[in-house]
């Protein structure tokens, strides 16, 4: 999803999940302000909805959650709440809020151009302050590439490079897959 900054009302975290329970789009809070969250391109949807499929039936028979865009993240430690395009959470604290999630171990980012930076900069630092994270996938829906930010055993985020031919490895809930899995079918650039 793409976020843009329009004006729209100041809101504390309490004003906002009522206001936007009202609207017809979804709105990221972060640090008081609202963004709304526009559509983005039929590559992006897919390539969304494949990785929603795949992790939900990897982790049907878990204790897991996995989201998908309609599902609200609250930022740890603060009032900020983002949509990201996936999300899996296996913390029983999450059963218990039935607006948002608080700990996912895995998010995932289908990216674009207009939020690329964010999602690489901003919007991850954020998501670093959850100590459950352990994977956070940044995904083009232009070319066979993809970007895994895993936290290693000493609590370091690393990054690794997919290309085409390449598998994925999710630590986070013991998946591998190829990176084709996900770009079947697709018109890229």
């Amino acid at each position: 999803m793409i976020a843009a900054r329009e004006q729209f009302p100041l809101l504390n975290p309490e004003e906002y999940f009522i206001w936007e329970e009202k609207q017809t789009d979804k709105h990221e809070y972060i640090n008081g302000q609202i963004y709304a969250m526009s559509g983005g391109t039929v590559n992006h949807g897919r390539i969304a909805i494949s990785f929603t499929v795949m992790l939900e039936t990897h982790l049907e028979n878990s204790n897991c959650i996995t989201g998908n865009s309609d599902i609200k993240i609250k930022i740890v430690d603060s009032s900020n709440y983002t949509y990201p395009d996936v999300s899996v959470t296996c913390d029983e604290r999450d059963k218990n809020t039935p607006n948002y999630l608080t700990y996912p171990c895995l998010i995932i980012e289908v990216l674009s151009d207009s939020t690329e930076a964010y999602d690489r900069g901003k919007k991850f630092r954020m998501y670093r302050k959850n100590s459950i994270l352990q994977d956070y996938l940044l995904v083009s829906s232009t070319h066979i590439e993809i970007d895994l930010y895993q936290k290693n055993d000493a609590g370091e985020w690393i990054i690794i490079n997919y290309k085409e031919g390449d598998i994925i490895e999710l630590k986070s809930i013991n998946l591998s897959f190829p990176i084709e899995q996900v770009y079947r079918n697709l018109t890229l650039e």
